[in-house]
Protein backbone atom coordinates (compact mmCIF):
# COMPACT_ATOMS: atom_id res chain seq x y z
CA UNK A 1 0.00 0.00 0.00
CA UNK A 2 1.23 3.44 -0.82
CA UNK A 3 2.41 5.48 2.07
CA UNK A 4 0.51 8.57 3.09
CA UNK A 5 1.64 11.79 1.60
CA UNK A 6 2.65 10.35 -1.79
CA UNK A 7 0.91 12.68 -4.16
CA UNK A 8 0.07 12.03 -7.74
CA UNK A 9 1.72 13.71 -10.65
CA UNK A 10 0.19 17.13 -11.39
CA UNK A 11 -0.28 16.12 -14.99
CA UNK A 12 -2.69 13.34 -14.09
CA UNK A 13 -4.11 14.46 -10.77
CA UNK A 14 -7.87 14.85 -10.74
CA UNK A 15 -9.32 18.17 -9.65
CA UNK A 16 -12.30 16.38 -8.19
CA UNK A 17 -14.80 18.25 -10.33
CA UNK A 18 -15.34 15.43 -12.79
CA UNK A 19 -16.04 12.92 -10.05
CA UNK A 20 -14.68 9.68 -11.49
CA UNK A 21 -14.39 6.74 -9.16
CA UNK A 22 -12.58 4.45 -11.55
CA UNK A 23 -10.13 6.94 -13.05
CA UNK A 24 -9.04 8.20 -9.65
CA UNK A 25 -8.60 4.64 -8.47
CA UNK A 26 -6.59 3.66 -11.53
CA UNK A 27 -4.34 6.71 -11.27
CA UNK A 28 -3.46 6.02 -7.67
CA UNK A 29 -3.20 2.25 -7.89
CA UNK A 30 -1.62 1.41 -11.26
CA UNK A 31 1.27 -0.59 -9.70
CA UNK A 32 -1.14 -2.47 -7.47
CA UNK A 33 -3.50 -3.35 -10.31
CA UNK A 34 -0.61 -4.71 -12.33
CA UNK A 35 0.98 -6.51 -9.43
CA UNK A 36 -0.27 -7.56 -6.06
CA UNK A 37 -3.97 -6.88 -6.49
CA UNK A 38 -4.14 -8.59 -9.86
CA UNK A 39 -2.47 -11.65 -8.42
CA UNK A 40 -4.81 -11.74 -5.44
CA UNK A 41 -7.85 -11.34 -7.67
CA UNK A 42 -6.92 -14.26 -9.88
CA UNK A 43 -5.96 -16.51 -7.00
CA UNK A 44 -9.04 -15.89 -4.87
CA UNK A 45 -12.08 -15.71 -7.13
CA UNK A 46 -11.32 -15.49 -10.84
CA UNK A 47 -9.10 -18.58 -10.99
CA UNK A 48 -11.97 -20.97 -10.20
CA UNK A 49 -14.47 -19.51 -12.65
CA UNK A 50 -15.32 -21.48 -15.82
CA UNK A 51 -12.77 -20.97 -18.56
CA UNK A 52 -15.13 -19.11 -20.90
CA UNK A 53 -15.83 -16.55 -18.16
CA UNK A 54 -12.27 -16.11 -16.94
CA UNK A 55 -11.13 -15.66 -20.55
CA UNK A 56 -13.51 -12.72 -20.98
CA UNK A 57 -12.14 -11.17 -17.79
CA UNK A 58 -8.52 -11.44 -18.88
CA UNK A 59 -6.87 -8.02 -18.78
CA UNK A 60 -9.98 -6.29 -17.39
CA UNK A 61 -8.43 -5.52 -14.04
CA UNK A 62 -11.03 -3.01 -12.84
CA UNK A 63 -13.81 -5.52 -13.49
CA UNK A 64 -11.80 -8.28 -11.82
CA UNK A 65 -11.33 -6.12 -8.77
CA UNK A 66 -15.04 -5.28 -8.67
CA UNK A 67 -15.95 -8.97 -8.91
CA UNK A 68 -13.51 -9.84 -6.17
CA UNK A 69 -14.80 -7.04 -3.97
CA UNK A 70 -18.36 -8.24 -4.51
CA UNK A 71 -17.22 -11.77 -3.72
CA UNK A 72 -15.83 -10.70 -0.35
CA UNK A 73 -18.99 -8.78 0.48
CA UNK A 74 -21.22 -11.66 -0.57
CA UNK A 75 -19.11 -14.15 1.38
CA UNK A 76 -19.50 -11.97 4.47
CA UNK A 77 -23.24 -11.69 3.99
CA UNK A 78 -23.70 -15.40 3.32
CA UNK A 79 -21.96 -16.15 6.60
CA UNK A 80 -24.22 -13.63 8.29
CA UNK A 81 -27.25 -15.14 6.58
CA UNK A 82 -26.51 -18.67 7.70
CA UNK A 83 -25.18 -17.94 11.18
CA UNK A 84 -27.36 -14.90 11.87
CA UNK A 85 -30.57 -16.54 10.74
CA UNK A 86 -29.86 -19.69 12.73
CA UNK A 87 -28.90 -17.86 15.90
CA UNK A 88 -31.74 -15.37 15.45
CA UNK A 89 -34.32 -18.15 15.18
CA UNK A 90 -32.83 -19.80 18.26
CA UNK A 91 -33.10 -16.53 20.17
CA UNK A 92 -36.71 -16.07 19.02
CA UNK A 93 -37.65 -19.57 20.21
CA UNK A 94 -35.83 -19.05 23.49
CA UNK A 95 -37.40 -15.68 24.26
CA UNK A 96 -40.89 -16.42 22.98
CA UNK A 97 -43.14 -14.03 21.01
CA UNK A 98 -43.66 -11.52 23.84
CA UNK A 99 -40.02 -10.95 24.83
CA UNK A 100 -38.77 -11.28 21.27
CA UNK A 101 -41.33 -8.65 20.33
CA UNK A 102 -39.93 -6.31 22.99
CA UNK A 103 -36.41 -6.80 21.67
CA UNK A 104 -37.56 -6.26 18.06
CA UNK A 105 -39.44 -3.15 19.12
CA UNK A 106 -36.31 -1.73 20.80
CA UNK A 107 -34.14 -2.45 17.76
CA UNK A 108 -36.71 -0.86 15.42
CA UNK A 109 -37.04 2.18 17.67
CA UNK A 110 -33.29 2.83 17.74
CA UNK A 111 -33.03 2.17 13.99
CA UNK A 112 -35.49 4.96 13.28
CA UNK A 113 -33.32 7.44 15.13
CA UNK A 114 -30.08 5.80 14.05
CA UNK A 115 -29.94 7.83 10.85
CA UNK A 116 -28.54 10.60 13.04
CA UNK A 117 -25.51 8.36 13.61
CA UNK A 118 -24.96 7.96 9.85
CA UNK A 119 -26.12 11.39 8.61
CA UNK A 120 -26.50 9.89 5.14
CA UNK A 121 -22.77 10.32 4.64
CA UNK A 122 -21.87 6.84 3.44
CA UNK A 123 -22.11 7.21 -0.34
CA UNK A 124 -21.00 10.84 -0.31
CA UNK A 125 -17.86 10.09 1.69
CA UNK A 126 -16.89 7.15 -0.54
CA UNK A 127 -17.30 9.39 -3.58
CA UNK A 128 -15.14 12.13 -2.04
CA UNK A 129 -12.44 9.64 -1.06
CA UNK A 130 -12.26 8.39 -4.64
CA UNK A 131 -12.19 11.90 -6.08
CA UNK A 132 -9.52 13.17 -3.72
CA UNK A 133 -7.66 10.31 -1.99
CA UNK A 134 -4.84 12.67 -1.04
CA UNK A 135 -7.33 14.44 1.27
CA UNK A 136 -8.40 11.28 3.03
CA UNK A 137 -7.19 12.32 6.51
CA UNK A 138 -9.30 15.46 6.39
CA UNK A 139 -12.33 13.65 4.96
CA UNK A 140 -12.12 10.75 7.44
CA UNK A 141 -11.52 13.02 10.42
CA UNK A 142 -14.47 15.26 9.60
CA UNK A 143 -16.77 12.31 8.93
CA UNK A 144 -15.73 10.54 12.13
CA UNK A 145 -16.54 13.54 14.32
CA UNK A 146 -19.86 14.16 12.57
CA UNK A 147 -20.92 10.52 12.97
CA UNK A 148 -19.76 10.35 16.59
CA UNK A 149 -21.79 13.42 17.52
CA UNK A 150 -24.70 11.91 15.60
CA UNK A 151 -24.41 8.75 17.70
CA UNK A 152 -24.51 10.74 20.93
CA UNK A 153 -27.58 12.60 19.69
CA UNK A 154 -29.23 9.29 18.76
CA UNK A 155 -28.70 7.98 22.28
CA UNK A 156 -30.11 11.10 23.93
CA UNK A 157 -33.16 11.32 21.68
CA UNK A 158 -33.92 7.60 22.00
CA UNK A 159 -33.87 7.75 25.81
CA UNK A 160 -36.02 10.89 25.89
CA UNK A 161 -38.53 9.76 23.25
CA UNK A 162 -39.23 6.34 24.78
CA UNK A 163 -39.81 8.00 28.15
CA UNK A 164 -42.81 9.75 26.61
CA UNK A 165 -44.07 6.73 24.66
CA UNK A 166 -43.72 4.09 27.39
CA UNK A 167 -43.15 5.84 30.71
CA UNK A 168 -44.22 2.78 32.72
CA UNK A 169 -42.30 0.15 30.72
CA UNK A 170 -38.86 0.14 32.36
CA UNK A 171 -37.66 -2.97 30.53
CA UNK A 172 -38.25 -1.57 27.05
CA UNK A 173 -36.66 1.75 28.04
CA UNK A 174 -33.60 -0.11 29.35
CA UNK A 175 -33.31 -2.17 26.16
CA UNK A 176 -33.45 0.94 24.00
CA UNK A 177 -30.79 2.72 26.08
CA UNK A 178 -28.41 -0.25 25.73
CA UNK A 179 -28.90 -0.63 21.98
CA UNK A 180 -28.73 3.12 21.31
CA UNK A 181 -25.41 3.36 23.18
CA UNK A 182 -23.86 1.10 20.55
CA UNK A 183 -24.57 3.59 17.76
CA UNK A 184 -21.74 5.83 18.95
CA UNK A 185 -19.22 3.19 17.83
CA UNK A 186 -20.60 3.31 14.26
CA UNK A 187 -18.46 6.41 13.79
CA UNK A 188 -15.54 4.06 13.07
CA UNK A 189 -17.34 2.89 9.94
CA UNK A 190 -15.47 5.72 8.21
CA UNK A 191 -12.61 3.23 7.93
CA UNK A 192 -14.91 0.92 6.02
CA UNK A 193 -15.66 3.81 3.64
CA UNK A 194 -11.95 4.16 2.95
CA UNK A 195 -11.67 0.51 2.01
CA UNK A 196 -14.81 0.79 -0.13
CA UNK A 197 -13.31 3.72 -2.03
CA UNK A 198 -10.33 1.52 -2.90
CA UNK A 199 -12.60 -1.44 -3.78
CA UNK A 200 -10.87 -3.42 -1.02
CA UNK A 201 -13.79 -4.40 1.19
CA UNK A 202 -12.10 -7.61 2.29
CA UNK A 203 -10.35 -5.75 5.11
CA UNK A 204 -13.66 -4.53 6.51
CA UNK A 205 -15.07 -8.03 6.02
CA UNK A 206 -12.28 -9.50 8.14
CA UNK A 207 -12.98 -7.01 10.93
CA UNK A 208 -16.75 -7.08 11.01
CA UNK A 209 -17.17 -10.79 10.32
CA UNK A 210 -14.84 -11.66 13.18
CA UNK A 211 -16.90 -9.47 15.53
CA UNK A 212 -20.13 -10.96 14.24
CA UNK A 213 -19.01 -14.57 14.70
CA UNK A 214 -17.64 -13.91 18.17
CA UNK A 215 -20.87 -12.26 19.30
CA UNK A 216 -22.88 -15.11 17.72
CA UNK A 217 -21.01 -17.50 20.01
CA UNK A 218 -21.74 -15.18 22.94
CA UNK A 219 -25.45 -15.21 22.09
CA UNK A 220 -25.46 -19.00 22.01
CA UNK A 221 -23.80 -19.01 25.42
CA UNK A 222 -26.49 -16.61 26.67
CA UNK A 223 -29.22 -18.95 25.47
CA UNK A 224 -27.59 -22.00 27.06
CA UNK A 225 -27.27 -20.13 30.35
CA UNK A 226 -30.84 -18.79 30.34
CA UNK A 227 -29.66 -15.18 30.23
CA UNK A 228 -32.13 -12.32 30.73
CA UNK A 229 -33.51 -10.29 27.83
CA UNK A 230 -31.21 -7.32 28.48
CA UNK A 231 -28.15 -9.52 27.85
CA UNK A 232 -29.11 -9.86 24.19
CA UNK A 233 -29.34 -6.07 23.88
CA UNK A 234 -25.82 -5.80 25.34
CA UNK A 235 -24.64 -8.37 22.79
CA UNK A 236 -25.98 -6.22 19.94
CA UNK A 237 -23.97 -3.21 21.11
CA UNK A 238 -20.91 -5.37 21.76
CA UNK A 239 -20.88 -6.47 18.12
CA UNK A 240 -20.65 -2.84 16.96
CA UNK A 241 -17.86 -2.14 19.45
CA UNK A 242 -15.82 -5.18 18.43
CA UNK A 243 -16.36 -4.36 14.75
CA UNK A 244 -14.96 -0.88 15.39
CA UNK A 245 -11.89 -2.36 17.09
CA UNK A 246 -11.38 -4.70 14.14
CA UNK A 247 -11.59 -1.83 11.64
CA UNK A 248 -9.00 0.14 13.60
CA UNK A 249 -6.64 -2.84 13.56
CA UNK A 250 -7.18 -3.38 9.82
CA UNK A 251 -6.52 0.30 9.14
CA UNK A 252 -3.28 0.16 11.15
CA UNK A 253 -2.17 -3.02 9.39
CA UNK A 254 -2.74 -1.26 6.07
CA UNK A 255 -0.14 1.31 7.12
CA UNK A 256 -2.40 4.18 8.21
CA UNK A 257 -3.01 5.94 11.49
CA UNK A 258 -6.09 7.49 13.05
CA UNK A 259 -3.81 10.09 14.65
CA UNK A 260 -3.30 11.66 11.22
CA UNK A 261 -6.98 12.42 10.81
CA UNK A 262 -7.78 16.12 10.79
CA UNK A 263 -11.07 17.84 11.56
CA UNK A 264 -12.07 20.98 9.69
CA UNK A 265 -15.45 22.60 10.24
CA UNK A 266 -15.61 23.61 6.59
CA UNK A 267 -15.25 20.00 5.47
CA UNK A 268 -17.97 18.85 7.88
CA UNK A 269 -20.34 21.51 6.54
CA UNK A 270 -19.56 20.53 2.95
CA UNK A 271 -20.16 16.82 3.53
CA UNK A 272 -23.32 17.30 5.57
CA UNK A 273 -24.76 19.85 3.13
CA UNK A 274 -24.33 17.35 0.28
CA UNK A 275 -25.55 14.37 2.25
CA UNK A 276 -28.60 15.76 4.05
CA UNK A 277 -31.04 14.71 1.29
CA UNK A 278 -29.61 11.19 1.55
CA UNK A 279 -29.93 11.35 5.34
CA UNK A 280 -33.59 12.28 5.09
CA UNK A 281 -34.04 9.61 2.45
CA UNK A 282 -32.43 7.06 4.79
CA UNK A 283 -34.80 8.20 7.52
CA UNK A 284 -37.75 7.63 5.22
CA UNK A 285 -36.42 4.19 4.27
CA UNK A 286 -36.10 3.28 7.92
CA UNK A 287 -39.60 4.58 8.55
CA UNK A 288 -41.17 2.09 6.18
CA UNK A 289 -38.75 -0.65 7.26
CA UNK A 290 -39.26 -0.21 11.01
CA UNK A 291 -42.30 1.96 11.71
CA UNK A 292 -44.55 -1.05 11.17
CA UNK A 293 -43.02 -2.78 14.21
CA UNK A 294 -43.39 0.32 16.35
CA UNK A 295 -46.99 0.84 15.23
CA UNK A 296 -47.75 -2.83 15.83
CA UNK A 297 -46.33 -2.52 19.34
CA UNK A 298 -48.38 0.57 20.12
CA UNK A 299 -51.62 -0.46 18.36
CA UNK A 300 -51.77 -4.24 18.92
CA UNK A 301 -49.06 -5.38 21.35
CA UNK A 302 -45.54 -6.78 21.67
CA UNK A 303 -46.60 -10.31 20.74
CA UNK A 304 -47.67 -9.18 17.27
CA UNK A 305 -44.31 -7.41 16.92
CA UNK A 306 -42.66 -10.73 17.75
CA UNK A 307 -44.62 -12.53 15.02
CA UNK A 308 -43.80 -9.84 12.48
CA UNK A 309 -40.14 -9.74 13.52
CA UNK A 310 -39.90 -13.52 13.22
CA UNK A 311 -41.35 -13.44 9.69
CA UNK A 312 -39.16 -10.69 8.28
CA UNK A 313 -36.04 -12.55 9.36
CA UNK A 314 -36.68 -14.76 6.34
CA UNK A 315 -37.51 -11.91 3.95
CA UNK A 316 -35.12 -9.07 4.87
CA UNK A 317 -32.16 -11.42 5.15
CA UNK A 318 -31.79 -11.23 1.36
CA UNK A 319 -31.41 -7.47 1.18
CA UNK A 320 -27.63 -7.72 1.43
CA UNK A 321 -27.42 -9.04 -2.14
CA UNK A 322 -28.19 -5.82 -4.06
CA UNK A 323 -26.17 -3.71 -1.63
CA UNK A 324 -23.11 -5.94 -2.06
CA UNK A 325 -23.38 -5.76 -5.85
CA UNK A 326 -23.89 -1.99 -5.97
CA UNK A 327 -21.00 -1.24 -3.59
CA UNK A 328 -18.65 -2.85 -6.08
CA UNK A 329 -20.24 -1.58 -9.31
CA UNK A 330 -20.88 2.05 -8.30
CA UNK A 331 -17.32 3.28 -9.00
CA UNK A 332 -17.28 1.92 -12.57
CA UNK A 333 -20.79 3.29 -13.25
CA UNK A 334 -19.65 6.78 -12.29
CA UNK A 335 -16.76 6.58 -14.76
CA UNK A 336 -18.97 5.08 -17.47
CA UNK A 337 -21.42 7.99 -17.16
CA UNK A 338 -18.61 10.36 -18.12
CA UNK A 339 -17.32 8.25 -21.00
CA UNK A 340 -20.36 6.71 -22.73
CA UNK A 341 -23.92 7.66 -21.74
CA UNK A 342 -25.62 5.09 -23.98
CA UNK A 343 -23.55 2.27 -22.59
CA UNK A 344 -24.16 3.68 -19.12
CA UNK A 345 -27.93 3.22 -19.49
CA UNK A 346 -27.46 -0.17 -21.09
CA UNK A 347 -25.54 -1.24 -17.99
CA UNK A 348 -28.37 -0.02 -15.77
CA UNK A 349 -30.88 -1.92 -17.89
CA UNK A 350 -28.86 -5.10 -17.45
CA UNK A 351 -28.46 -4.34 -13.76
CA UNK A 352 -32.23 -4.00 -13.25
CA UNK A 353 -32.84 -7.30 -15.02
CA UNK A 354 -30.22 -9.01 -12.92
CA UNK A 355 -31.77 -7.65 -9.74
CA UNK A 356 -35.28 -8.69 -10.76
CA UNK A 357 -34.12 -12.16 -11.73
CA UNK A 358 -32.43 -12.68 -8.37
CA UNK A 359 -35.42 -11.24 -6.49
CA UNK A 360 -37.92 -13.53 -8.23
CA UNK A 361 -35.65 -16.52 -7.66
CA UNK A 362 -35.97 -15.71 -3.95
CA UNK A 363 -39.58 -14.54 -3.65
CA UNK A 364 -41.35 -17.36 -5.48
CA UNK A 365 -39.80 -20.28 -3.54
CA UNK A 366 -40.12 -18.50 -0.19
CA UNK A 367 -43.82 -17.84 -0.84
CA UNK A 368 -44.56 -21.51 -1.40
CA UNK A 369 -42.29 -22.63 1.44
CA UNK A 370 -43.50 -20.03 3.98
CA UNK A 371 -45.61 -22.51 5.95
CA UNK A 372 -42.81 -25.06 6.15
CA UNK A 373 -40.25 -22.42 7.11
CA UNK A 374 -42.46 -21.02 9.86
CA UNK A 375 -43.28 -24.42 11.38
CA UNK A 376 -39.72 -25.67 11.19
CA UNK A 377 -38.12 -22.54 12.61
CA UNK A 378 -40.60 -21.44 15.26
CA UNK A 379 -42.99 -24.29 15.96
CA UNK A 380 -46.54 -23.50 17.04
CA UNK A 381 -45.81 -20.60 19.39
CA UNK A 382 -45.50 -18.07 16.54
CA UNK A 383 -48.85 -18.49 14.83
CA UNK A 384 -49.26 -16.16 11.84
CA UNK A 385 -45.62 -16.07 10.74
CA UNK A 386 -46.27 -17.97 7.49
CA UNK A 387 -48.93 -15.54 6.30
CA UNK A 388 -46.80 -12.50 7.09
CA UNK A 389 -43.76 -14.01 5.36
CA UNK A 390 -45.72 -14.94 2.20
CA UNK A 391 -46.78 -11.29 1.87
CA UNK A 392 -43.67 -9.46 3.02
CA UNK A 393 -41.33 -11.39 0.72
CA UNK A 394 -42.90 -9.57 -2.25
CA UNK A 395 -41.31 -6.34 -1.11
CA UNK A 396 -38.00 -7.93 -2.18
CA UNK A 397 -38.20 -7.20 -5.95
CA UNK A 398 -38.88 -3.53 -5.30
CA UNK A 399 -36.12 -3.28 -2.70
CA UNK A 400 -33.66 -4.75 -5.20
CA UNK A 401 -34.72 -2.32 -7.94
CA UNK A 402 -34.55 0.63 -5.55
CA UNK A 403 -31.02 -0.23 -4.44
CA UNK A 404 -29.95 -0.65 -8.08
CA UNK A 405 -31.21 2.86 -8.86
CA UNK A 406 -29.35 4.50 -5.96
CA UNK A 407 -26.01 5.10 -7.78
CA UNK A 408 -27.95 6.62 -10.68
CA UNK A 409 -29.60 9.09 -8.28
CA UNK A 410 -26.18 10.13 -7.01
CA UNK A 411 -24.56 10.31 -10.45
CA UNK A 412 -27.35 12.46 -11.90
CA UNK A 413 -27.55 14.78 -8.89
CA UNK A 414 -31.15 13.77 -8.21
CA UNK A 415 -30.84 12.91 -4.53
CA UNK A 416 -33.54 15.42 -3.60
CA UNK A 417 -35.96 13.85 -6.05
CA UNK A 418 -35.06 10.46 -4.60
CA UNK A 419 -35.80 11.93 -1.19
CA UNK A 420 -39.26 12.99 -2.34
CA UNK A 421 -40.06 9.49 -3.59
CA UNK A 422 -38.78 7.88 -0.42
CA UNK A 423 -40.67 10.24 1.86
CA UNK A 424 -43.81 9.66 -0.19
CA UNK A 425 -43.37 5.92 0.26
CA UNK A 426 -42.89 6.35 4.00
CA UNK A 427 -46.04 8.47 4.30
CA UNK A 428 -47.98 5.88 2.29
CA UNK A 429 -46.68 3.16 4.59
CA UNK A 430 -47.80 4.98 7.73
CA UNK A 431 -51.27 5.68 6.31
CA UNK A 432 -51.68 2.09 5.15
CA UNK A 433 -50.54 0.85 8.57
CA UNK A 434 -53.25 2.94 10.24
CA UNK A 435 -55.82 1.39 7.91
CA UNK A 436 -54.63 -2.23 7.91
CA UNK A 437 -53.02 -2.98 11.28
CA UNK A 438 -56.18 -2.65 13.43
CA UNK A 439 -57.99 -5.21 11.27
CA UNK A 440 -55.23 -7.50 10.01
CA UNK A 441 -52.40 -7.05 12.53
CA UNK A 442 -48.96 -8.15 11.36
CA UNK A 443 -50.27 -9.29 7.96
CA UNK A 444 -51.68 -5.81 7.36
CA UNK A 445 -48.30 -4.28 8.17
CA UNK A 446 -46.68 -6.61 5.63
CA UNK A 447 -49.13 -5.50 2.91
CA UNK A 448 -48.44 -1.85 3.74
CA UNK A 449 -44.69 -2.41 3.48
CA UNK A 450 -44.84 -4.16 0.10
CA UNK A 451 -47.05 -1.47 -1.43
CA UNK A 452 -44.96 1.41 -0.08
CA UNK A 453 -41.74 -0.16 -1.39
CA UNK A 454 -43.29 -0.54 -4.85
CA UNK A 455 -44.35 3.11 -4.87
CA UNK A 456 -41.06 4.58 -3.66
CA UNK A 457 -38.67 2.36 -5.61
CA UNK A 458 -40.45 2.09 -8.97
CA UNK A 459 -43.84 3.61 -9.70
CA UNK A 460 -43.22 7.16 -8.48
CA UNK A 461 -40.39 7.33 -11.04
CA UNK A 462 -43.10 7.56 -13.71
CA UNK A 463 -44.29 10.95 -12.47
CA UNK A 464 -41.12 12.92 -13.20
CA UNK A 465 -39.63 13.62 -16.61
CA UNK A 466 -36.15 13.27 -15.13
CA UNK A 467 -36.73 9.73 -13.84
CA UNK A 468 -39.09 8.39 -16.48
CA UNK A 469 -36.31 6.73 -18.45
CA UNK A 470 -35.27 4.79 -15.37
CA UNK A 471 -38.91 3.88 -14.70
CA UNK A 472 -39.22 2.27 -18.14
CA UNK A 473 -35.99 0.35 -17.60
CA UNK A 474 -37.34 -0.93 -14.29
CA UNK A 475 -40.70 -1.74 -15.86
CA UNK A 476 -39.00 -3.74 -18.60
CA UNK A 477 -37.15 -5.74 -15.96
CA UNK A 478 -40.45 -6.47 -14.17
CA UNK A 479 -42.15 -7.49 -17.43
CA UNK A 480 -39.01 -9.36 -18.58
CA UNK A 481 -38.90 -7.52 -21.91
CA UNK A 482 -35.79 -8.72 -23.81
CA UNK A 483 -34.95 -5.42 -25.49
CA UNK A 484 -31.89 -3.20 -25.37
CA UNK A 485 -31.59 0.57 -25.03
Amino acid sequence: MKSEGNGRSPSIQSKGSTGSYASAQLVEDVPRFDGKIRSNVNSIFIRYLPAFISKRLDGRHVLQKAITNTGWLLADKVVRLLVGLGVGIWIARFLGPEQFGMLSYAVAFVSLLGVLATLGLDGTVVRELVRAPEQKNEILGATFLAKFLGGILTLLLAVIAIQFLRPADFQVRWLIAIIAAGTTFQSFDVIDFWFQSRVESRFAVYAKSSAFLLVALIKIALILNNAPLSAFAFAASLEILLGAVGLIIAYRMAGHSLLRWRVKAQRIRQLVSEAWPLALSSTAVLVYMRIDQIMLGEMVGDREVGVYGAAIRFSEVWYFIPVSIIVSLAPSLVELRRVNVDLYYERFSNLFRLMMGIALAISIPVTFASGYLARTAYGNSYEGVAQVLAIHIWATPFVFLGVAQSPWNLNEGLTRLALFRTVSGAVANILLNFLLIPKYGAAGAAVATAISYALAAVFLNAFSKRTRRIFFLQLKSILVVPSRI
